[in-house]
C-alpha cells in the first residue's frame, strides 16, 4: 500500500467524521437513500464521543432527546464503523420494543451492504439480528429489552441501550444491571444509554439525574428541540406572538418559523407531551406518563432552584429508656435539614409509616417519612428512611422533642397504629394530633390518636396540598418530594396514587403536615408613625 494510500486507510480507521460521508448510507425522512450528513444534534454527539476518546479512552454518554433528532442513527454508525473497522469487537443495541430492534438492525444491513468494497468487512455469518465478520472476529447484535436474554457471560466492548425510558418497568433495572456488567471498564468500551423522557422515574431518570450530579461517570447529553433546522414551519399571515412565546424568543432565541412549529405540535399533542416529546430544558421533559395531580410546571421549575442541605444529623440511644436517645450532626444521617433549627419557631410534622422492611432493590419497598413545615410554610427538614414501626416511635418523639415540641400528626392506618399508641399513651409526646370521632350506633364521641387516611380524607388533605403547591404558598427544599410529587398521578381507575415503580410516602407525610397547618405566617412590618405611636 502506498504512503498517500496508507493515509487515507489510517484516517479512515480512526476519524469517524471522514468516514461516515465516504462510507455510510441511510435512509432519509424523504425516503432517499444517501450518503449520512451530520445534522447539528449529531455534530454535537459525535464531539462529545472524541472528547470522551481523547481524555478517557473509552465513551460514556447517557443523552436526552427531542423526538427523531437522528441521534440513534449517529449512535448506530458510530458503532457500525468502530466494530466494522477492529478486531474482536462485539456490539450490542437494545431497544424497548420489537419494531424498533427490527428498524436499527435493518439500518446497520443498510450500512453493510452500501458500504465500499475497500472498507467492507468479510461476513462470515448474518441473521434477523445478528451481524458476524470472519476476518475480524467482531460483530453486532440486537435485542429487545424484556424479550431477549442476552449478554450473560458475554463481553460487551459498544452499547447502545435505546429508548430505556419505555423499557419494561419490572424487568428494566434488572435487564440494565445485567448488561452494564457485561461491558469493561476499560479503554475502547463504549455505552451509550438514549432516550426520550418518560416521566421522573425508572432506571433512564436516575442514570440522567446521576450524571448530571457528577456521580455515575456518564456524560449528560441535552439537545433541545430546536436545534433541529427540520423544526419550522410556514409562518401565516398576521402571526402575533403570545407572551409565552416572547419568553422562549427571549430566552433561547427562537424564530417565528419554530414558535409555529411549536403551536402546531401543541394542539396535535397537549402542552404536556409537547414538552415531554419536544423540550427546550431537561426539567421539561421529565413529566409524568399519568395525569398529574400537582402542577407539573410548578415543580419543574423549583427543581433547580431547591438549597442546598445545611446540616444532615441521626438519631442516638444512649440508654434504655425512650428518652435516652437525641439527634445529634451525622454526615449520613437520616434527617436532612434545610434550614438551621429556631428556638423561637413553631413547627408542623407530618408522618407517613411504612412496614420496615429494607428494600432489595431500586423501588422494593416502601419508606417511613417525617415532614417539618415552619410557621410561613417552607419545608425545613424532612426524615426518610427505611425503619420498624416500633424504632420510629423513638424517631417522632424526638424529631418532636428537638423541633420545638412540634405539632406531629401520625398516620394512624395500619403499621401507624403501634407510633400514635406509643407516642400517645407510653412517651405522652405533648403535641400529637388526636381526632374526634362519632359513633352514630352508641351516639358517643371518641378520641382517636393520629390520621386515619380514607376514601373520603385522602381527597380532602391532597388537594390541600395541590392548591398551596399551585399557588406557591408552601416552600419546597428537597429534590426527593418533589420528584415524588411529580409522580403522583390520577391511575385509570381515578385513583390518586404514585405513579408504577415509584413512592408516595414524602407525598402523604408533607400532605398530613400541610393539614395540621396553622396557614402560613408572614408578619407585616408597618413604617406608619401614627401606627407605631396608636402601639
Amino acid at each position: 500500500m502506498d504512503p498517500k494510500t496508507l493515509k487515507v486507510r489510517k484516517r479512515l480507521l480512526e476519524d469517524f467524521n471522514y468516514y461516515a460521508p465516504v462510507a455510510l448510507q441511510i435512509r432519509t425522512k424523504e425516503s432517499e437513500i444517501l450518503p449520512l450528513k451530520l445534522n447539528e444534534a449529531q455534530k454535537r454527539l459525535l464531539e462529545v464521543i472524541d472528547t470522551q476518546l481523547r481524555t478517557d479512552g473509552k465513551v460514556r454518554i447517557v443523552i436526552l432527546k427531542g423526538r427523531q433528532m437522528g441521534l440513534s442513527t449517529a449512535v448506530g454508525a458510530w458503532m457500525y464503523w468502530w466494530v466494522s473497522q477492529r478486531k474482536a469487537q462485539k456490539a450490542l443495541v437494545m431497544t424497548h420494543k420489537a419494531d424498533s430492534t427490527a428498524a436499527l438492525f435493518d439500518m446497520t444491513k443498510r450500512f453493510y451492504d452500501n458500504t465500499p468494497v475497500e472498507l467492507k468487512p468479510q461476513t462470515k455469518y448474518s441473521s434477523k439480528r445478528e451481524l458476524k465478520f470472519g476476518v475480524l472476529d467482531s460483530g453486532y447484535m440486537v435485542a429487545t429489552a424484556g424479550g431477549d436474554s442476552v449478554a450473560r457471560g458475554e463481553t460487551i466492548n459498544v452499547a447502545h441501550l435505546s429508548e430505556l425510558a419505555f423499557w419494561p418497568k419490572s424487568s428494566a433495572n434488572d435487564i440494565l444491571s445485567g448488561l452494564l456488567d457485561a461491558i469493561p471498564n476499560s479503554r475502547g468500551s463504549a455505552v451509550f444509554i438514549e432516550s426520550t423522557a418518560n416521566g421522573v422515574s425508572g432506571p433512564f431518570y436516575e442514570f440522567w439525574k446521576g450524571a448530571e450530579q457528577g456521580k455515575n461517570g456518564y456524560y449528560p447529553l441535552f439537545l433541545p428541540w430546536f436545534i433541529d433546522p427540520g423544526y419550522r414551519e410556514k409562518v401565516p399571515t398576521g402571526f402575533q406572538r403570545t407572551p409565552d412565546e416572547e419568553a422562549l424568543v427571549e430566552r433561547f432565541g427562537l424564530d417565528d418559523a419554530q414558535l409555529q412549529f411549536r403551536r402546531r405540535k401543541i394542539a396535535e399533542k397537549g402542552l404536556d407531551l409537547w414538552n415531554q416529546e419536544y423540550p427546550n430544558t431537561p426539567e421539561d421533559a421529565f413529566l409524568t406518563s399519568g395525569r398529574p395531580v400537582f402542577n407539573s410546571h410548578v415543580l419543574a421549575k423549583r427543581l433547580p432552584d431547591v438549597p442546598d442541605i445545611v446540616d444532615r444529623m441521626a438519631l442516638v440511644q444512649t440508654g434504655g429508656h425512650y428518652s435516652d436517645f437525641h439527634f445529634e450532626p451525622d454526615p449520613r444521617g437520616e434527617l436532612l435539614l434545610y434550614k438551621h433549627i429556631d428556638p423561637g419557631e413553631k413547627y408542623y410534622i407530618g408522618a407517613d409509616v411504612a412496614d420496615g422492611t429494607r428494600s432489595l432493590g431500586i423501588n422494593k419497598s416502601d419508606w417511613s417519612v417525617a415532614q417539618i413545615l415552619d410557621s410561613k410554610k417552607r419545608q425545613v427538614a424532612i426524615w426518610r428512611s427505611q425503619v420498624d414501626p416500633d424504632y420510629y416511635s423513638y424517631v417522632l418523639y424526638h424529631l418532636g422533642m428537638l423541633f420545638n415540641e412540634a405539632r406531629l400528626i401520625v398516620e394512624r392506618n395500619n403499621h401507624g397504629i403501634l407510633p400514635n399508641t406509643r407516642l400517645g399513651k407510653d412517651f405522652n409526646y405533648p403535641n400529637l394530633h388526636t381526632e374526634v370521632v362519632y359513633d352514630k350506633i352508641s351516639d358517643t364521641e371518641t378520641v382517636k390518636l393520629g390520621f386515619q387516611t380514607n376514601v373520603q380524607t385522602k381527597p380532602l388533605i391532597i388537594d390541600q396540598l395541590r392548591a398551596e403547591v399551585r399557588e406557591g404558598v408552601i416552600q419546597l427544599n428537597d429534590k426527593t418530594t418533589i420528584e415524588e410529587l411529580m409522580t403522583f398521578v390520577v391511575d385509570d381507575a381515578g385513583k390518586m396514587t404514585a405513579e408504577a415503580g415509584c413512592h408516595d410516602d414524602c407525598v402523604m407525610s408533607l400532605a398530613l403536615a400541610n393539614h395540621i397547618h396553622e396557614g402560613a405566617f408572614d408578619p407585616v412590618e408597618s413604617t406608619d408613625e401614627f401606627y407605631i405611636e396608636a402601639l
